[in-house]
């Protein structure tokens, strides 16, 4: 195995997702207020520490970690769905 103590990552947190512009339609109500929902938020980069490596040599093999995009949000208050993270170990 070979050992490595220095390495170069590019990583990119997910971008949230836009919210919704809707008005609440309504046959008896003219005038319903706004409805839409917020946007999932973007997930992130966490980085792990394992006492039990004594290199990086696990992370050096793959050089662009991205995390997941959040959902757009929808009409009737329904938020988006939350981007996954992702755990560097």
């Amino acid at each position: 195995m070979k050992f490595i103590d220095h390495t170069t990552l590019s990583v990119k947190a997910g971008s949230g997702g836009k919210g919704c512009i809707a008005f609440l339609r309504e046959k008896y109500r003219p005038k319903g207020g706004p409805c839409g929902g917020d946007g999932g938020r973007g997930g992130s980069i966490i980085f792990r520490v394992n006492p039990q490596l004594s290199t990086l040599q696990d992370i050096t093999l793959k050089h662009l970690y991205r995390a997941e995009n959040g959902a757009n949000g929808g009409g009737k208050n329904m938020h988006g769905k939350n981007g996954k993270d992702i755990i560097i170990k």
